[in-house]
């Protein structure tokens, strides 16, 4: 293999992940990572050589991604709301949509509940990389945030992103809401981005996410919304008489899961929101 220079790697990386059906903009995105250059440093070095090194494991990852393995895990990180998270196998890859759910807690709960300072507390479940949990305790510090998830190696990767960002977040591990049904705690809002993809979608995804991201974050029974309609039987036990809930939710589902909300809160105010790209994505429910 002959030395490159920058821009011959960048160029080959192009051409290769796009003959493979890869999107083109993984081969900048590795070359930055190995280089540990952002956008701007990376085109004023084009004419540089890359070291043999670099060079090798460079195209070493261009070749995994080809074989299927996403861009984000390959670099063990990927941007959320403007800040770098930690991610791995065990968790699932946070989505520029889910930062949408973010901007629409916040929003909600300064309109709901006033911005008196007074501490709300917020739990975000199933929380993986822990992106929606520690962002909106950095976002807001008037949010007291827990998070909980069933999986332990989950809750490792969310731990260190909080710890890195220094966010104040408390983590539980759990199914669903059930740590605070045992303790019999109430709280504020719930906000959670479940698995909603039906399982007769699931072989239809993407290799780059059926085999590589983790089926229990992404898959949510036969129809798609096993996790919505066990929600509608523990949310009552935890939450107060003013709260809000906040869902993500797939393409198609956000008047089913409307219409689990409001049978299960008939007084509730509850609104699906579209996404930046005008898919159902977002479901609020205004409580009291």
């Amino acid at each position: 293999m002959k030395a490159m220079k920058v821009y011959e790697a960048l160029n080959w990386a192009s051409s290769f992940l796009k003959k493979n059906d890869r999107d083109e903009n993984a081969g900048e995105l590795l070359l930055r990572h190995h280089m540990k250059l952002d956008r701007a440093q990376l085109f004023s070095r084009m004419q540089e050589m890359m070291p043999m090194e670099m060079q090798s494991s460079f195209i070493f990852n261009v070749h995994k991604h080809v074989a299927g393995i996403p861009v984000q895990y390959l670099m063990g990180k990927e941007e959320f709301y403007g800040r770098s998270f930690f991610v791995s196998e065990e968790v699932l890859i946070p989505r520029p949509e889910t930062e949408e759910l973010v901007v629409g807690v916040l929003d909600r709960v300064k309109k709901h509940f006033g911005a008196d300072g007074e501490k709300l507390s917020v739990v975000d479940v199933g929380t993986g990389s822990g992106a929606i949990a520690i962002t909106l305790a950095l976002e807001n510090s008037c949010l007291a945030v827990k998070a909980t998830d069933i999986a332990g190696e989950s809750l490792e990767v969310a731990m260190d992103n909080a710890e890195s960002l220094e966010a104040d977040v408390e983590f539980l591990q759990g199914d669903l809401l059930l740590p605070f049904i045992e303790q019999d705690i109430k709280v504020d809002v719930v906000v959670s981005n479940p698995p909603y993809i039906p399982q007769k979608e699931y072989e239809g995804l993407s290799t780059v996410v059926r085999d590589f991201e983790p089926y229990r974050a992404l898959v949510g029974g036969v129809s798609g919304l096993e996790f919505y309609e066990r929600f509608m039987d523990e949310l009552p036990k935890v939450l107060k008489e003013r709260a809000i809930v906040a869902f993500e939710v797939g393409m198609g589902q956000g008047e089913d899961v409307k219409a689990l909300l409001e049978k299960t809160f008939p007084q509730a105010t509850v609104e699906v929101v579209l996404d930046i790209n005008g898919k159902d994505r977002m479901v609020f429910a205004e409580i009291g």
